[in-house]
């Protein structure tokens, strides 16, 4: 006798929306910068100030629009109050919840101690940038440095919360053996600080503050970092060679046969082990090179948050395209508009405005490790002074 037997797989919709590639970008940026930052404002490193004012303007403004694409990947955001009405200490959601906002408001606090002195410092300024230099300054008072150091590590050890609860809400879904991994936790990080050194870079370059001494230290991070996501990525992958079972191993079979995925596999590769070498390239110069070599390397900042944001969106998006319940994969189309497209590019649009208004009403570039409005100002000098210096020895071209 003859039978046919008929198996019928149902359609699923994507989980995740391109809002959540974005907030994972955004708040890995965020807490990254924060941590470049903390050198020279929350321990006092003079040499890191141009490093960390950059880095302070990346986490601010990354970790005001971050929230806002989490809310939007709800798909309902006015939900949001369920996390707070019906709390689950067993969710790594319901924990990001409370996580989340003591991160944005520790940032913002130790971004207002540090911009407070030279807020005090142009109380008399006209129009509206001395009005609300007025109403931030909250007084004439010296900022303590003692309380700049408390919160700013305060906000550290709440941004080591956020690096575990991102990476740990991907890691436990057991569903998705490309997430179900130890290894993605720790690679979500360090790709989140490859995209912050490189958005300093690109900072530093726009501002306008061409510090050498930032473009340094940030070659210096971007390597590490790399050299770190590298070793992740390698033992990912000998762990799931080696192995006979286990979740990398899973994952390795699950895309073992997809073209698509051995191409992005070839380009991170070749991506990572470029911007490897090029840092390599920079750092050995020699003295008198560097200067110049050193005004291109925003571009590698420009690679470099690429590395970051293309990380996520395999992670987040390319993911969900392997069939769960049958074999093969799914296709997935970037839509126009708001969960597509247009969410991606409003995105950057939102964190654009954030980065303008802070430029437009902030003193962000006399931030510092609290003191007075006079220490700022000396500080500010010192520095320049410090930038001159390291040009003229470099041999960095003298314009008048």
């Amino acid at each position: 006798m003859n039978s046919t037997i008929e198996l019928l797989a149902p359609r699923y919709d994507i989980a995740w929306y391109p809002w959540a590639v974005q907030y994972f970008f955004m708040i890995a940026i965020s807490y990254a910068s924060l941590w470049l930052a903390a050198p020279a404002l929350v321990f006092g490193k003079k040499a890191w100030l141009p490093t960390a004012r950059l880095a302070l303007i990346a986490s601010v403004s990354t970790a005001l629009v971050a929230p806002v694409a989490l809310l939007a990947d709800l798909h309902q955001p006015l939900r949001f109050w369920h996390f707070y009405a019906y709390a689950n200490t067993h969710s790594w959601m319901s924990i990001g919840s409370v996580v989340l906002p003591l991160y944005l408001l520790s940032v913002l606090g130790l971004a207002w101690l540090a911009w407070r002195p030279a807020l005090q410092e142009q109380r008399n300024a006209p129009g509206l940038s001395g009005l609300l230099a007025k109403w931030l300054s909250f007084g004439n008072g010296a900022t303590p440095k003692a309380l700049v150091a408390v919160v700013g590590l305060a906000a550290l050890v709440i941004s080591s919360s956020i690096m575990l609860y991102t990476g740990a809400e991907l890691a436990i879904v057991k569903a998705r053996p490309l997430w179900n991994t130890v290894w993605l936790p720790p690679m979500l990080v360090a790709t989140g600080f490859i995209a912050a050194a490189g958005l300093v870079l690109v900072l530093n370059r726009v501002s306008g503050l061409g510090s050498q001494a930032a473009i340094r230290q940030m070659l210096y991070v971007l390597l590490a970092a790399c050299a770190a996501a590298g070793l992740i990525a390698t033992s990912w992958f000998l762990d799931g060679v080696n192995a006979q079972v286990g979740s990398v191993a899973a994952a390795l079979e699950s895309v073992r046969h997809s073209p698509s995925w051995r191409s992005t596999a070839l380009w991170g590769g070749i991506t990572g082990i470029a911007l490897f070498a090029a840092v390599i390239v920079l750092l050995t110069r020699s003295p008198q090179r560097q200067p110049t070599l050193f005004a291109w390397a925003w571009l590698l900042g420009l690679v470099a948050i690429h590395m970051g944001w293309m990380f996520r969106w395999v992670v987040l998006m390319d993911v969900q395209h392997v069939a769960r319940n049958s074999a093969g994969f799914h296709h997935y189309g970037i839509p126009a508009g708001s969960s597509g497209i247009l969410g991606i590019v409003g995105t950057f649009g939102l964190w654009l405005a954030a980065i303008l208004l802070i430029e437009l009403f902030m003193p962000w570039r006399q931030a510092q490790q609290g003191g007075t409005s006079l220490d700022a100002q000396a500080s500010s000098d010192a520095i320049a002074a410090t930038n001159d210096s390291l040009n003229t020895k470099q041999g960095a071209p003298n314009h008048g």
